[in-house]
């Protein structure tokens, strides 16, 4: 049963004339398996600096605080081995990789996960099984990887990753960013299947449209780099109806 703890991360940014600018300020946060969290808030508050901290992107600091993920120490381990121990990011801007396919690119990154390289009819099979299931047409596989990709398909695509990759835990960067109303409760319903299985999600949104399709255990209000408050599935709806102002004070105030 996978368990993500983050415990007081401070997280700072740049290193230019001005000197690094701290983001995160103490965040402490733990995501259980079979556990869906929703980290919301304003532009700014650090949801984003959260998760590629968490991934291990060479951009962002970690100057204080932990991340394990079942005891092991997240922040010692280099960004390949933190995806093979089980972390997951869909990214909100996801890179274009024009010369490979979008198959091949699938492949190589479960043979990492497994260890193994899977027979090639067996993962022909899975993947399309997984292509189905998000109504993606089998000719996208031969596409080079978001290469000219809409901004549905590019989504669809981090899903079908986290379906044929079955990390512990997926921290979704704003999945919902672009999504029309078809394409949302699709990516949605990949997000559900992943999140009904021994498997954790944390994920980040500005809005509560993606709210009404997966439901969340928990809602965690970013302000100011920090969480300023958390409840259930009622937090989001509270954020639908008055917004995010009282919460950017509460962040301002700490």
């Amino acid at each position: 049963m996978a368990t993500l703890e983050i415990r007081d991360l401070h997280v700072s940014v740049g290193d230019g004339s001005d000197g690094a600018k701290e983001i995160l300020r103490g965040v402490d946060l733990t995501v259980k398996a079979g556990e869906t969290h929703a980290i919301m808030g304003p532009n700014g508050s650090g949801k984003s600096t959260l998760a590629y901290a968490v991934a291990g992107h060479p951009k962002y600091e970690v100057t204080s605080g932990s991340v394990t993920l079942d005891g092991e120490d997240v922040l010692a381990m280099s960004v390949d081995e933190r995806a093979r121990a089980g972390l997951f990011l869909a990214m909100q801007y996801p890179v274009e990789v024009p010369g490979v396919s979008v198959s091949n690119f699938l492949r190589s990154a479960v043979t990492a996960v497994r260890g193994e390289a899977p027979k090639l009819r067996e993962f022909s099979k899975e993947m399309k099984a997984a292509m189905d299931a998000l109504s993606i047409d089998p000719a996208f596989a031969q596409r080079s990887l978001n290469e000219g990709f809409s901004g549905g398909e590019k989504k669809r695509h981090e899903i079908l990753q986290l379906e044929m990759l079955k990390p512990k835990v997926a921290v979704l960067d704003e999945t919902d960013s672009g999504l029309d109303v078809d394409a949302l409760k699709v990516v949605s319903e990949g997000v559900n299947r992943f999140a009904s299985g021994d498997t954790g999600v944390l994920l980040i949104t500005h809005y509560t449209r993606i709210l009404r399709y997966v439901k969340p255990d928990f809602v965690h209000v970013f302000a100011g780099g920090r969480v300023v408050a958390e409840g259930g599935p009622e937090l989001a709806d509270e954020l639908e109806n008055e917004g995010y102002e009282k919460y950017v004070k509460a962040g301002a105030s700490l």
